[in-house]
């Protein structure tokens, strides 16, 4: 039995009536979880699938269908629910899913034909709620290693998204060494706005407070204020932090900018953990100055989740924390993060995670500090290089465009030009005037050749529905770019036009 099932089995039998679970539909004490887990790992053996799909809204049925597979030795594969039918038909046959337990069975028959055959199950009740399940059958379903319990595949691609094939000791080091981070008792309420398909959300969000015998809040996203993957109502998601007397829970950057500029109080809030995106310290600042208890961290997929984080006794605005006590970092000659201690199996398809030397080349560009806490500085692939031969990282110029309350979001261009671009989404709809002071209030805190010169504003903001945004709220430049390429190459145009005039 692995470490998270042991400790749940001793939370159930020393503290059987202490809640667990809490959603909308249902609601699971430590003694209920168990005896939940236990029948469906019953349920699970008897379907006969290596591997289950779960097409679900965050709710105790989740988490307790979670616990099962890994209870049964099946390996889990969330499936993002906004995800479109085309990533949902990939990751089912990619990852090679014979069953499929669902809320939304609906999309799951428009997927039947002669690409998937799917028939439907007898219905499923777990934790008062009532699931479908489809058997899938699958010409040629790929072989799942033994070890593999978790598929997870990266969210918010435009294209066909990679799994990930995650070990549940891999998962459990890093939920265990984030608990001993944060402390058992800053994670005694946790109320998840993340959708638990993400794989953050699930290990920090769920296997944390479970392990420290926390309990967590789970109600339906669009009961917090999430629409979709990067659409949410910060006023609702406010009410919903402060019902749960929330102590803990996990935001993308845009979600704290938001509750940032409404001005949110949590009182009983201990550690709001901020990721997927960088955030400018000024946000981070402003964020504590009205009481909001925010630590940034970094992580990755392929390293289960958190590679580093800061804490109330370990903190350091700027960075992105402390590595976790089994993470090992190197950095190449270009100043590319390079990361060992807990990583991924391999994508679904290859037989071994492609490593160099034991290392996973993470792709994004950062440096340690004296002290240990690591800086993250742009993503390797997007920095791009002016005119003038100076190397600018957009994520960099972003961040500070990002920290003025009248932009929302940003996506910054320069490659082979004299000056930077920005494509701007304003905040609430913030008129031009103000636009135009936040990008000039931005510029006063960038060198000049990281400065933008010009902007425009965006025709639609940056989402995961337009292929313009991740689901953890990175920018999609490539997207963006083209987008707006003629308003962007017209307005280079007309200042070339200038010059030589």
């Amino acid at each position: 039995m692995d470490v998270l099932l042991t400790v749940l089995a001793e939370h159930a039998r020393r503290r059987p009536m202490v809640w667990a679970l809490r959603g909308a539909e249902g609601a699971l004490r430590y003694g209920e979880l168990a005896a939940a887990v236990a029948a469906l790992t019953d349920v699970l053996g008897r379907r006969a699938a290596r591997v289950v799909g779960l097409l679900l809204d965050n709710s105790p049925a989740w988490v307790a269908i979670d616990l099962a597979a890994h209870a049964a030795g099946v390996a889990l594969v969330p499936l993002p629910g906004f995800f479109t039918a085309a990533q949902l038909m990939h990751a089912i046959r990619d990852g090679g899913i014979g069953l499929i337990l669902t809320d939304q069975p609906a999309r799951i028959q428009a997927l039947a034909g002669s690409e998937l055959e799917c028939a439907s199950a007898a219905p499923v009740e777990v934790a008062g709620q009532r699931l479908v399940a489809f058997r899938i059958g699958h010409a040629c379903a790929p072989a799942t290693q033994a070890a593999t319990a978790k598929i997870t595949y990266t969210s918010g691609t435009t294209g066909e998204p990679k799994g990930v094939r995650l070990a549940q000791t891999t998962m459990e080091r890093v939920a265990i060494a984030l608990l001993e981070r944060v402390g058992g008792g800053a994670v005694q309420r946790h109320l998840s706005v993340l959708p638990l398909a993400t794989l953050l959300e699930n290990i920090a969000g769920v296997y944390v407070p479970l392990l420290a015998g926390g309990c967590c809040h789970l109600p339906p996203l669009a009961a917090v204020g999430v629409r979709g993957a990067a659409e949410f109502d910060a006023v609702r998601m406010i009410a919903a932090l402060r019902a749960a007397a929330a102590s803990s829970a996990i935001l993308v950057p845009q979600m704290l900018q938001s509750l940032v500029a409404a001005g949110a109080r949590l009182p009983d809030a201990r550690i709001l953990a901020v990721g997927g995106a960088p955030v400018a310290r000024t946000v981070i600042e402003r964020a504590r100055s009205i009481g909001l208890p925010v630590f940034e961290g970094y992580g990755l997929s392929e390293c289960a989740s958190v590679v580093s984080v800061n804490a109330p006794d370990a903190d350091r605005p700027g960075s992105v924390g402390r590595p976790l006590p089994h993470v090992r970092l190197r950095f190449a000659p270009d100043g590319e993060i390079l990361v060992a201690g807990a990583g991924f199996q391999g994508y679904t398809g290859s037989d071994d995670a492609p490593t160099v030397d034991g290392y996973w080349p993470t792709g994004d560009l950062g440096h340690i500090d004296a002290d240990g806490f690591l800086h993250l500085s742009g993503r390797k692939r997007n920095v791009f290089i002016t005119a003038f031969g100076r190397n600018v990282a957009p994520e960099w110029v972003e961040r500070e465009l990002t920290a003025q309350p009248a932009i929302a979001q940003a996506a910054v261009f320069g490659e082979s030009r004299p000056w930077n671009l920005a494509v701007v989404v304003p905040r609430d709809g913030r008129p031009r005037a103000e636009i135009a002071a936040a990008v000039h209030a931005a510029n006063c805190e960038l060198p000049d050749y990281a400065r933008v010169r010009g902007w425009i504003v965006a025709a639609a903001p940056f989402s995961v529905t337009n292929g313009q945004l991740t689901a953890t709220g990175r920018v999609r430049r490539d997207a963006v770019f083209s987008a707006h390429r003629a308003e962007l190459d017209g307005r280079y145009s007309s200042y070339e036009q200038e010059i030589h005039a």
